[in-house]
């Protein structure tokens, strides 16, 4: 996971396996890189609930898989607190995993800008795996 700045703030990339030769391949706003850390390995199931509110309040969803477009399953764009509770997740601002990138691990998020969002619009998220 790469961060445009240091002690793993700022701008999130997750690089899957593969050559990236410029930012853009990434899809990067820039070039700039202050900080970086390894994913943690996870094997299992995947579960995750999303709020429409922060404190997790509102209508809730768990999810357990894959999920491309956020208003198709969950009715609206915005996610504005969740709970992890089994493995790695991406969050990414535009459908179709597409935009900037938010890594949660397991745990409870209360508000976006607990997992470095400066606004609750997410559009898809999918699972981390890890590829041997």
């Amino acid at each position: 996971i790469l961060y445009e700045q240091p002690s793993y703030r700022g701008h999130q990339y997750y690089l899957w396996k593969g050559e990236y030769p410029d930012f853009q391949r990434w899809m990067g706003f820039n070039d700039s890189i202050r900080s970086c850390r390894m994913s943690p390995y996870h094997q299992g199931q995947y579960k995750m609930r999303i709020y429409e509110r922060g404190d997790f309040q509102g209508q809730n969803m768990e999810f357990f898989e894959d999920c491309p477009n956020t208003y198709d399953r969950f009715r609206f764009r915005d996610i504005h607190s969740c709970n992890v509770f089994d493995g790695n997740w991406m969050f990414y601002e535009e459908p179709n995993y597409r935009g900037r990138q938010y890594y949660l691990r397991p745990g409870e998020y209360r508000r976006y800008s607990d997992w470095g969002a400066s606004s609750a619009r997410i559009g898809s998220f999918r699972r981390v795996h890890h590829l041997v």
